[in-house]
Parts: C-alpha cells; sequence; structure tokens
C-alpha cells in the first residue's frame, strides 16, 4: 500500500480562493512577533572567503571540456615567437667616457727648499762620483806590479790604536803574517779583525808578494787590529814612497786618537751623573 503525501490545509484554502498553486506565491518575511510590519532587509553580497570581495579573485577563463584549449590560444606553429626584449642592465653615465689628465699646479718653492734640493743633488753626484773614482782605483792599485825587495831588506814600522802598541816588520816572501808567533786566523779569530789588519795590503797589492811578523802588545782585540793596520800602512810607505797619497786618503796612515773618555769623580762614568734627589 502506498502512502500519499498530506497537503497543507492552509494552502490548499488559500489556492482554492485564488486559484494560484503553491509555487506561485511569493515569499513573505518572517517577522519577530505579532503586530510588527517585515523590515526590509539589505542584500549581502557573499564573499568567497574572510574579509575578501568577488572583484579580488581574477578571471579564470573556462574551458569547454576536459582537454580542450580556450578560443584565444592559437595552434598555428608556423608564426614565429616575439623575442623578449632584454632587461637593460644599469649603465652609470658617462662610464664610457675616457678621464682627462689635470696636471696638479706645482707651488714655488721657497728659497730654504730650493736651497736644500740643491744641497741633496750636489751630495748625491759627489757620493757617486766618489764610489766611482773608489772602484777605478782600486783596480788600477791591484793591477800595478808592487817593487820589487832585496833578499834581505827589512821594513820596520811602529802602529798605535788605543792603548795598543804593534811593531810590524816586512820581509820579502810569499805572505805569510804571524802575530806574536802565531798565524794570524789563530790571533784574530773574528774575521773583521783580520780583515782591518790586512787592509793596507790588500789596497796596495803586496799580500802575496812579502811576509808580515807582528809583535803587539795592550789594549783589546779591537785596538791592537788596529794597531796593526797602522804599522803595516807606515811600512809599506818605507818600500814605495809613492803608495803615501793613496794610504793617506784612505785613513791607513793617521793615528786614530778616539779612545774610551776618563770618569771624572762625582760621576758614576765619564758623563753619567748619580740620580739628582731634591728632598
Amino acid at each position: 500500500m502506498i502512502d500519499e503525501p498530506q497537503n497543507n490545509d492552509e494552502t490548499s484554502e488559500e489556492g482554492a480562493a485564488t486559484g494560484k498553486t503553491p509555487d506561485q506565491f511569493p515569499e513573505t518575511p518572517v517577522t519577530k512577533g505579532p503586530g510588527k510590519t517585515p523590515q526590509e532587509v539589505p542584500e549581502t553580497p557573499v564573499t568567497e572567503g574572510p574579509g575578501e570581495t568577488p572583484d579580488q579573485f581574477p578571471e579564470t577563463p573556462v574551458t569547454e571540456g576536459p582537454g580542450e584549449i580556450p578560443p584565444e590560444v592559437s595552434l598555428d606553429a608556423s608564426e614565429p615567437e616575439e623575442p623578449k626584449a632584454e632587461k637593460k642592465k644599469d649603465v652609470i653615465p658617462g662610464a664610457d667616457l675616457e678621464p682627462i689628465a689635470v696636471e696638479p699646479e706645482e707651488r714655488p718653492l721657497s728659497a730654504e727648499e730650493r736651497a736644500r734640493r740643491e744641497a741633496e743633488e750636489e751630495e748625491r753626484r759627489a757620493r757617486e762620483a766618489a764610489l766611482a773614482g773608489e772602484s777605478d782605483e782600486e783596480e788600477q792599485a791591484a793591477s800595478r806590479a808592487p817593487a820589487k825587495m832585496e833578499g834581505d831588506s827589512r821594513y820596520l814600522a811602529t802602529g798605535k790604536r788605543k792603548n795598543a802598541i804593534a811593531r810590524v816588520t816586512l820581509l820579502p816572501g810569499s805572505g805569510a803574517f804571524l802575530v806574536n808567533g802565531r798565524p794570524i786566523e789563530e790571533f784574530f779569530p773574528r774575521p773583521l779583525h783580520q780583515t782591518t789588519a790586512r787592509q793596507p795590503l790588500a789596497t796596495t797589492g803586496y799580500e802575496g808578494s812579502v811576509d808580515v811578523r807582528v809583535r803587539v802588545h795592550g789594549g783589546g782585540i779591537s785596538g791592537q787590529a788596529g794597531a796593526v793596520r797602522h804599522g803595516i800602512a807606515r811600512a809599506l810607505t818605507e818600500v814605495d814612497p809613492e803608495l803615501r797619497g793613496e794610504l793617506k786618503r784612505r785613513g791607513f796612515l793617521t793615528r786614530d786618537a778616539r779612545a774610551k773618555e776618563r770618569r771624572k769623580a762625582g760621576l758614576k762614568k765619564a758623563r753619567k751623573r748619580p740620580q739628582f734627589s731634591k728632598r
């Protein structure tokens, strides 16, 4: 048995009175209480999300079906695609220009500065000339043959430096060098002192043609080496008087009078004073 749907009595009565079906009646707003008129309800736009309006969403083209392409897209592959415009890099204005060299203006030199520059130039030129002259003279002295000495000749001289006294004897020989009966390498272990003692012989070219015998006492090692050099230079002037100018110019014939200054009474050293106390 099939249940038939029950019709509303009020609807059927209104339809019978007016002659209209239920679908033809307009919607009537419901009031909150008896005797109140229905208020107009403003239409509220439907938003897609909280706080968003429909205008904020871009329109999405609707395709006709799955796998179909919108009519705006063309399938003609023969048309070449337009090349995209390359983005221009930031170019510094004027980077391709060549810089102009501006020479700084030289300020006028004062008289003192001009004199100082001239003195420096003269000193430099004199130094260069002296170095060139020394090298030439050394080559000439080395190339010059030493004077011949007789077989039994002896040349004696005395050299001094500080408190050291050296008595030098030059003999014809092959270059032997004895100091107080010992070889120079043993008596002067340091190469500096050996070079100092041999300087006059190396300068004049007599280093391998004479034998040197020295007796030295007093002073220290440095003073004794200076005394030996002084005595050998004096003895060489006896062998060859023409060597005097060259040895004098180099300072080998000058008695070096520099010595330690004596201590004074009331002082700790030659000039060092005790600390002063005011109170």
